[in-house]
C-alpha cells in the first residue's frame, strides 16, 4: 500500500462586492464565490444588470424581449451569412436595435466596449449598406485614444459607400488617408477603379487614374494600366485610353498580348482599320502574332459594328500570319457577309471552308439560304438546302420559312405549299412565318378557296387563327393598300373571321390614305355588329371625325374613351384640342391640355408651353407673354391655334383684353399671324370675356340668392 501524502487544508477565498476595475480589466461585479460553496446571491435590480460581453448572444436577447421583434434587415442576415465575430455581431445589432441610425442611444451601446481595433471596423463595415451611420461609425472610432485607421478599414470603407452608390465620396478616401498620415497605395487607387469599372463608369476610372499617377505619383503596374483601358474603351472614350497607353510607353513598361488586344479591338469599334493594323504590326514586333482565337474576336466585333471592308483587312492579315482558320471564324465572317447582302462573297468563302474539310455549322447553312432567298436566288438556296441534308443535318424551321417565302415570290405557291407540309411531317410546328407567304400569295391572286383551306388547316394546327389575320392585314396593307384589304376582308367576314383588332387596321390604313368617310362606316359596322370597340377604335374614330369636322361626336368618342377607363393616345388630345379651339370652346380645350399632360407619359411640347403662358397671364404684362412665346419658336415649335387660346383663356381670366391684344398685335406686326386670323381671335377674346364675366355674375347672384327674383321679373338667367 503505497504511502499516503498529507493532505494540506482547502483555502477558502471570499469576494465581496466590486473589483477595482483596471485599464486592462473591464469593471467585474461580483457577488459571494468560494470554492466550497456556492450561495445564492440576492437578485439583482434590473437597474444595477452588469453588461458582459462574453455572455452577449443576440439570439438570446431577442428571446427576452417580449415584444415581436423587427423583421430582419438585409444587412442583419448578410452579417449572418459572413458569420461575424461575436463583437462584430454586437455592434451590428446595436444598430440594428436603434433602426441604422446613428444617435446618443448607439454611442452608450458602444461605450460598454473596451476597444474597437481597425480590422474590427474593417469587418463591421464590409456588411452595411447605410452612407450615413457607416460615415459617422467611422469616425467615431477615431476617437478612441491612440486609435489609426489602417488599410483594411479603409478598403471597407470604400466598397461601402460604393455599395450604396455614393462612389464620389468613396473617390476621396486617398485624400483623407493622406491626411491621416497612411498615403494611399496602388492596391487603394484598384479597389477604386476596380468599381467603376464593374459600374461602366469609365470617365470616373480616368479620373482616378489622373488622380493616382499625377497627384500622388503612383504608377500603376501592367494589369492595372490594362484594367483602365479596357474599361475606357467599353465605355466608348478611345482617345482616353489611347492617352493612357501613351502613359504606358512612357513609364517604359513592356506591353502583354492583352495590352494589344485591348487597344486594336477599341480601334476596330471605331472603325479605325489604319491605326488598328499599326498597333498589329507593333504586336508581331515586340511580342507575337495574334492567334486565331484573338482574330475571331476581331471579325466579331466588325461584323457587329457592320465594317465588312475592315472585316476582310483583318481576314487577309489571319492569313498573311498563317492563321489556321477554324470553324468559329469562318461562321463568324460568312454569316456576316450573308447578313449584309454580300453573299456572293461568303458563298466564296463557304466552298474554300468545304474544300478544307471542316465540319459546317447548320447556321452557317442558314443564313446563305436567307441571303439567297433576299436575292431571289432560289435555286442556289436549294442546292444548299440538299447540301445540308446530304452533310446529315436536319433543316430547321428558319430555314423552311425562308424557302417557302422564296417559292411565293416566284409565284410558285404550289411547291411552297409542300414544303409548308413538309415541316408539318417534320414534327417541326410551323408558326404564322411559315404561312404568311402562302396566304399573302393566295389573297394576290384571288385564290380564296386556298385560303380558307389554309385557314381550316391553321385552325387544325392550333394556330391563334384570328391573331393571325390580324398580323395578316397589317403586313397587307402596308404591302397592297387598303383598298385590297377591304376586298378580302368582305370575303372573310362571310366566313366569320372578323375580330375588333382587324377593323381597327382597315380603319387606320382608310384613315391615312384619306378615306376618311369609308372609314367611318367600318366604325358603324363595328357598333351595329354586336362587338365592342376597343380604345385604338375609338382613337381612330376622333381623328376621322376630326378631319370631317365633327368636334361634338369625336368629342363623344372621347368620352366612351374615358368611361372604358383608357387614356386617348397623344396624337387624339392634340388634334381634338385643335379642333376645339377651331369652334370657339376655349376652356374644354384647356382642359384636354391639362389632362393630356396629366396622363400622357411626353406630351407635347406646345401643351406644356400653354400652361407656362396660362400661368405668365396673371401678371397681366404682355411683354412677359411675348417672351414665352420668343422662347417657345426658339425651340422649334411654331405658333398654333392651342397656343393662341391659351393666351385668350389666361388674360380672361386674370388679365385685361387690352393687354391680350397687345400680344396679338406684336404677333401680327411680326408676320407671325394674318390680318384674318388676328381679327379672328379679337373675335374669340370678346366672347370670351363676355362668357366669363356672365359666369360670374350668375355665381354671384346664385350666392346671394337673387336668381328668384330676377326669375320673378321675367330675366333669363343662363346656366353657368
Amino acid at each position: 500500500m503505497p504511502p499516503q501524502t498529507p493532505t494540506t487544508p482547502n483555502k477558502f477565498y471570499f469576494y465581496y462586492g466590486h473589483r477595482k476595475p483596471s485599464q486592462n480589466r473591464p469593471t467585474v461585479r461580483g457577488g459571494l464565490f468560494s470554492n466550497r460553496q456556492t450561495l445564492t446571491p440576492p437578485k439583482p435590480t434590473t437597474t444595477s444588470r452588469p453588461f458582459e460581453i462574453q455572455k452577449w448572444d443576440p439570439h438570446f436577447l431577442s428571446q427576452q424581449n417580449p415584444s415581436p421583434p423587427p423583421p430582419p434587415s438585409p444587412e442583419a442576415s448578410f452579417s449572418a451569412s459572413l458569420r461575424l465575430s461575436p463583437i462584430a455581431r454586437f455592434i451590428v445589432d446595436a444598430f440594428r436595435k436603434n433602426g441604422y441610425k446613428w444617435g446618443p442611444s448607439v454611442i452608450a451601446e458602444l461605450n460598454k466596449l473596451r476597444r474597437v481595433p481597425p480590422n474590427l471596423v474593417a469587418e463591421v463595415l464590409k456588411v452595411q449598406t447605410n452612407p450615413t451611420l457607416t460615415f459617422k461609425f467611422f469616425h467615431w472610432v477615431e476617437n478612441q485614444k491612440g486609435y489609426h485607421h489602417n488599410f483594411a478599414s479603409f478598403n471597407a470603407f470604400a466598397y461601402c459607400l460604393n455599395r450604396a452608390n455614393h462612389f464620389h465620396a468613396a473617390d476621396q478616401l486617398p485624400e483623407l488617408m493622406d491626411a491621416h498620415g497612411k498615403p494611399p497605395s496602388e492596391k487603394q487607387f484598384e479597389i477604386l477603379i476596380r468599381m467603376h469599372c464593374d459600374a461602366g463608369r469609365g470617365l470616373r476610372v480616368y479620373h482616378i487614374y489622373d488622380k493616382m499617377r499625377n497627384k500622388f505619383g503612383v504608377k500603376p503596374r501592367v494589369f492595372l494600366y490594362n484594367t483602365i483601358m479596357d474599361a475606357l474603351v467599353r465605355t466608348r472614350h478611345l482617345d482616353l485610353a489611347l492617352s493612357v497607353y501613351n502613359d504606358f510607353r512612357e513609364d517604359g513598361l513592356v506591353e502583354e498580348s492583352v495590352t494589344f488586344m485591348v487597344l486594336v479591338k477599341g480601334l476596330c469599334k471605331a472603325g479605325r482599320i489604319g491605326e488598328m493594323l499599326e498597333v498589329l504590326g507593333r504586336m508581331r514586333e515586340k511580342l507575337c502574332k495574334p492567334d486565331v482565337f484573338a482574330y475571331t474576336a476581331l471579325v466579331r466585333i466588325m461584323v457587329a459594328e457592320g465594317n465588312l471592308d475592315g472585316c476582310l483587312r483583318v481576314w487577309e492579315e489571319m492569313k498573311r500570319d498563317g492563321v489556321v482558320l477554324d470553324v468559329m471564324a469562318y461562321g463568324t465572317i460568312i454569316g456576316g457577309l450573308a447578313k449584309e447582302g454580300r453573299v456572293k462573297e461568303g458563298y466564296e468563302l463557304f466552298k474554300e471552308m468545304k474544300s478544307k474539310g471542316h465540319l459546317i455549322d447548320r447556321a452557317i447553312y442558314g443564313s446563305l439560304i436567307e441571303s439567297f432567298v433576299a436575292g431571289n436566288k432560289v435555286g442556289l438556296a436549294f442546292d444548299l438546302l440538299k447540301d445540308l441534308v446530304n452533310s446529315g443535318y436536319r433543316a430547321d424551321l428558319g430555314i423552311y420559312n425562308n424557302l417557302i417565302k422564296g417559292l411565293c415570290n416566284l409565284n410558285k405557291v404550289e411547291k411552297a405549299y409542300k414544303l409548308f407540309q413538309v415541316t408539318i411531317q417534320e414534327g417541326l410546328e410551323p408558326d404564322f412565318l411559315s404561312v404568311k407567304p402562302l396566304l399573302l400569295a393566295y389573297a394576290e391572286a384571288k385564290r380564296m378557296e386556298e385560303f380558307y383551306k389554309l385557314l381550316k388547316k391553321m385552325e387544325k394546327l392550333g394556330f391563334p387563327v384570328i391573331d393571325d389575320l390580324s398580323k395578316f392585314f397589317s403586313h397587307l396593307v402596308e404591302k397592297k393598300g387598303p383598298v385590297m384589304s377591304l376586298e378580302i376582308f368582305t370575303h372573310l367576314k362571310e366566313k366569320g373571321y372578323v375580330s375588333v383588332e382587324i377593323y381597327n387596321v382597315l380603319m387606320d390604313s382608310l384613315r391615312l390614305s384619306g378615306e376618311v368617310k369609308k372609314a367611318l362606316s367600318l366604325f358603324d359596322e363595328i357598333k351595329g355588329s354586336g362587338m365592342k370597340p376597343d380604345s385604338s377604335t375609338y382613337n381612330i374614330a376622333i381623328l376621322c371625325l376630326i378631319a370631317r369636322g365633327e368636334i361634338q361626336e369625336a368629342c363623344v368618342c372621347h368620352n366612351k374613351i374615358i368611361e372604358m377607363s383608357c387614356i386617348p393616345s397623344v396624337v387624339v388630345y392634340h388634334r381634338l384640342a385643335k379642333g376645339l379651339c377651331e369652334i370657339g370652346e376655349i376652356e374644354e380645350a384647356m382642359m384636354l391640355v391639362r389632362d393630356c399632360l396629366g396622363n400622357a407619359t411626353s406630351g407635347p411640347m406646345e401643351f406644356k408651353y400653354c400652361l407656362t403662358l396660362v400661368h405668365i397671364c396673371k401678371f397681366n404684362d404682355a411683354e412677359k407673354v411675348i417672351d414665352v412665346l420668343n422662347e417657345m419658336m426658339q425651340q422649334g415649335f411654331p405658333l398654333c391655334n392651342v397656343v393662341c387660346s391659351a393666351i385668350i383663356s389666361g388674360m380672361c381670366k386674370h388679365g385685361t383684353i387690352e393687354e391680350a391684344r397687345k400680344v396679338f398685335s406684336n404677333l401680327r406686326d411680326r408676320k407671325l399671324l394674318t390680318e384674318s386670323d388676328t381679327i379672328v381671335y379679337d373675335e374669340l377674346l370678346i366672347d370670351h370675356m363676355k362668357k366669363k364675366t356672365a359666369d360670374l355674375v350668375i355665381s354671384g347672384l346664385k350666392f346671394f340668392g337673387l336668381e328668384s327674383k330676377l326669375k320673378s321679373k321675367g330675366c333669363k338667367v343662363l346656366p353657368s
